[in-house]
């Protein structure tokens, strides 16, 4: 029985894989479809796109917002019909419904954003043998309920990516910036959220050992889900008001407790999986957002959707791809830190760029595991490991 297999894109480093309109009353569509009545590219007519959200929306400034802003720019370039659904609710049956309901209105590239979407394609997936299925970070586990179930249908591609080196480039930035107080706030701990925080708590490691400190300390906890509250702000209060300079808010809308802790005291906070600056920043405060350990959504969407519009679609299917760098040049690789990190003479641009350029040719290497009980070796810097605080 065929079982996906992980094919890692030409240059990029191999480590294991991951895992980060409607009403929300019926699941309509509010954006409407871009394409009908312009000019279509010659072989693109039967082309027709759809997005789905997660439990977000298109304005999360995040995972749903980047993957519709793509899609939706790709599909208007190109001339391709486009529409995006928003399920009724956080449920494995209002997201297959919104499925259901694009391939009925004639969509028949569906992306999909998010490991929320596993149980979703593993049953939509095979009913559907000529729909194209894009799925960003789902993952072989997330597909196969981590081996208790097998996966066969060979019109999905899914990307997964190298969170741990995003984190460590995020650690690495933090102290060389000047940072010894340092926290990492995960959501749940699924492989991609731990990838996060060990290549963070590894690349504060790095810079601390480069730059001769014994004094950087970290401040390592888990949530237990993606949103903030009342109880893991707490936490955080007890973390910045005990001397936590920056905390890695990694996991969805959690970013919200540390950034409403870090405003008490002007403390820093770094995000996750898109560039939160602009969330962050206008929500609590200029320039409490030190930089984002990022992936690269638009690029992958931009990637696949030409795939198929070019018909290179075979080269894709029945895949799942580990991305990560492909290039010295930070912004041509799947995974890197925004523009809008706050650079400083401890930390400039040109030091990361030669920190990239080092990760690529693999004088750096870091360790990808996702063992919640096994946390990397460190040498420099101490780590407070608290466990979670819900679940």
């Amino acid at each position: 029985m065929k079982k996906f297999i992980s094919l890692v894109l030409a240059g990029v480093m191999t480590v294991g894989l991951v895992a980060c309109g409607g009403n929300n009353a019926s699941g309509t569509t509010t954006g409407g479809s871009t394409g009908a009545g312009s000019t279509t590219e010659a072989g693109n007519s039967d082309v027709k796109v759809a997005m789905v959200t997660d439990y977000g929306d298109i304005t999360d400034q995040s995972f749903n917002q980047t993957t519709y802003e793509a899609a939706k720019a790709f599909a208007e370039a190109k001339g391709l019909e486009f529409n995006y659904y928003k399920p009724a609710s956080d449920a494995d049956a209002d997201r297959e419904a919104m499925i259901d309901r694009a391939v009925e209105e004639g969509y028949n590239v569906l992306v999909l954003p998010g490991f929320a979407f596993a149980n979703a394609i593993y049953d939509e997936a095979p009913l559907y043998p000529d729909v194209k299925f894009v799925a960003l970070d789902v993952s072989e586990g997330d597909l196969t309920a981590y081996g208790e179930r097998e996966f066969k249908a060979d019109n999905v591609f899914s990307a997964v990516y190298q969170e741990e080196l995003a984190g460590y480039m995020a650690g690495y930035a933090a102290v060389k910036l000047g940072y010894k107080k340092l926290g990492f706030l995960g959501g749940m701990a699924v492989p991609a959220v731990i990838r996060y925080g060990y290549g963070f708590v590894q690349g504060a490691d790095a810079a601390a050992g480069e730059l001769g400190l014994s004094d950087v300390e970290i401040n390592y906890v888990y949530g237990g889900q993606f949103f903030g509250d009342a109880d893991i702000t707490a936490r955080m209060d007890t973390w910045y008001q005990g001397g936590t300079e920056v905390v890695f808010a990694c996991g969805g809308g959690i970013y919200s407790s540390a950034a409403e802790a870090a405003a008490k005291v002007n403390g820093k906070v770094i995000g996750v999986d898109v560039d939160q600056a602009g969330t962050i920043d206008g929500a609590y405060g200029e320039g409490m957002t030190v930089t984002s350990a990022m992936k690269g959504l638009a690029a992958t969407v931009n990637t696949l959707l030409g795939a198929i519009v070019d018909g290179k679609w075979d080269d894709y299917k029945g895949q799942i791809q580990n991305l990560g760098l492909v290039s010295e040049n930070p912004e041509e690789n799947y995974v890197q830190l925004p523009a809008s990190t706050q650079w400083a003479d401890g930390f400039t641009e040109a030091d990361y760029k030669e920190l990239v350029a080092k990760m690529f040719k693999g004088e750096i290497k870091v360790d990808s595991s996702s063992d919640p009980d096994v946390m990397p070796t460190v040498n420099n810097v101490k780590v407070t490991n608290e466990g979670a605080i819900k679940g």
